[in-house]
């Protein structure tokens, strides 16, 4: 057991200070204090010593230099069992620090809140940090606070044992602060890495903080828990809690929702690869689009909708099994409606936003990295490569297929007509199986007579692919160049009077 007799605090978060300071003053625990904080004690009717008092050394550099003294770095590190630690403190009239309450400045909300560089660097914490450190790393006599969210169970500790702590939980308080400082250091280095331009420097840190621990994984013998970096900006307004797999889905649902035109987009989802996507201005309309390109894979899915969905789709909506409903939004009748099935979740995505973050993949302890495919497509990114040209509507109808050809697993083909696709071959190791696959779905499911477009997510490395799919009504192929035998998908494109537009992007997702 550590009897606290001395503690040094000092918070830019000085939320719940009131109930810490009652209970330090319950087992007479002086307080050291400086800047705001000690303000704020003392406002409180708390008594407090200002850190120049007890340093006997003024604040110097417009605050910087206050903390970092001996007399209070010796004061937490030293070993109270160490008898040339003691003498050496007696010598110097230092005294024993038990107790250190810390938290930082708020570099993080400062980075959000400002890009003034100035700004940013006078919120980089320095004698926080290290206090914080130094009290972590000697446990075994001192304990250190660094959140709100520990304070009470911190007084349940002291008042449990009489002013003092043990040492369990001095070394879960050690755990916490050394996850708190590396946290810390992770934004500034990031931070510098953006201002510098290096994507990739020699060590890359990663930070994020946890969102939920999940029931299970992709199986229920994984384990699993969601971290985010700056929060997830989903609202969950009904349902059961969201699984593994159910967040994997909404995060390549939301993906495509976000690439489509406002407000007109339906993306249905199924194991990560959309199984419907359709750009209609009716809502219901659009969602029975997407649906009819595979209502047997829609079955048990997620549905993502990136307008605010009314009463009307909402019972539609219902006339299937769903995991997942997203949308931006959900007007009063549909709320309504949709809730009516308990476990079904609905999800308002309105405040979410796709940004340049990296994609990470992990594998025995590597860690893959790139940033992900939001590429915006623009006219002059494609190059129509046959005699035939596209009309403006095959042309609309082309790039909307290959956009959505890119969030299909690889090998990768999409069909479509009128804005809404027809049939999806995804996964598949032959381009010429993923071919057949999209073909059998548009037969089974749609089968619309004429301009039926066809996109691939990389070249075709052979004539059959694309032969397939002229032979199965399709009228224009995109795709992005680069085979050997593009001269020959060309030729076979004129033999046959299909339109062939090239991409000058390949869009692989594995």
């Amino acid at each position: 057991m550590s009897k606290i007799k001395k503690a040094l605090i000092s918070l830019s978060d000085k939320q719940n200070l009131k109930p810490l300071l009652n209970c330090l003053k319950k087992y007479n625990i002086q307080i050291i204090s400086s800047g705001g904080t000690f303000k704020a004690i003392k406002k409180l009717k708390f008594k407090c010593i200002e850190v120049s008092d007890f340093t006997n050394s003024p604040e110097i550099l417009d605050g910087r230099v206050k903390t970092l003294h001996p007399k209070i770095h010796a004061g937490i590190l030293n070993k109270r069992k160490n008898k040339r630690h003691k003498q050496e403190l007696k010598k110097n009239s230092f005294e024993n620090i038990d107790l250190i309450i810390v938290n930082f400045y708020p570099f993080e909300e400062t980075l959000k809140n400002t890009k003034n560089h100035n700004k940013i660097i006078e919120n980089i914490d320095v004698g926080g940090p290290t206090m914080v450190r130094a009290a972590a790393k000697n446990y075994n006599d001192v304990t250190v606070i660094t959140s709100t969210d520990q304070y009470e169970e911190f007084i349940n500790e002291i008042n449990l044992n009489k002013g003092s702590t043990t040492i369990e939980f001095r070394k879960k308080m050690s755990k916490h602060a050394f996850t708190e400082t590396a946290h810390y250091d992770s934004l500034i280095s990031n931070y510098f890495n953006k201002i510098t331009n290096d994507r990739f420097p020699k060590r890359k840190v990663f930070s994020a903080n946890i969102i939920d621990k999940l029931r299970y994984g992709e199986n229920p013998h994984q384990m699993s828990a969601i971290y985010s970096s700056n929060g997830l900006n989903l609202n969950q307004l009904s349902g059961k809690q969201l699984s593994y797999n159910n967040l994997n889905d909404i995060f390549a649902a939301l993906t495509i929702s976000k690439s489509l035109p406002n407000n007109c987009g339906v993306v249905i989802v199924k194991h990560a690869n959309p199984c419907g996507v359709s750009i209609k201005k009716e809502q219901v309309e659009c969602y029975k689009s997407a649906l009819a390109s595979d209502p047997i894979s829609a079955f048990g899915g997620i549905v993502s909708c990136n307008f605010k969905i009314n009463s009307k789709l909402a019972l539609e909506l219902n006339k299937i099994f769903l995991e997942v409903i997203i949308a931006n939004g959900f007007d009063a009748g549909a709320l309504k409606i949709l809730k009516k099935r308990k476990n079904l979740r609905l999800i308002d995505a309105d405040q979410f936003k796709l940004n340049e973050s990296y994609k990470i993949n992990s594998h025995n302890g590597a860690i893959l990295i790139q940033n992900e495919d939001l590429v915006q497509f623009k006219p002059r990114d494609f190059k129509i490569v046959s005699k035939l040209k596209p009309s403006s509507s095959q042309m609309k109808n082309l790039i909307f297929a290959f956009n959505v050809c890119r969030y299909v697993k690889s090998n990768a083909i999409v069909l479509a007509h009128n804005n809404s696709t027809v049939g999806i071959g995804s996964g598949q190791p032959s381009r010429l199986d993923s071919c057949q696959i999209a073909i059998n779905k548009m037969r089974k499911f749609v089968n619309p007579d004429e301009d039926i477009v066809a996109a691939s997510d990389a070249f075709f490395p052979f004539v059959d692919g694309i032969e397939k799919l002229v032979q199965s009504g399709v009228s224009a192929v995109i795709q992005p160049a680069g085979s050997i035998r593009d001269k020959e998908i060309i030729k076979f494109a004129n033999e046959t009077g299909t339109i062939l537009v090239f991409s000058k992007t390949r869009h692989f997702r594995h």
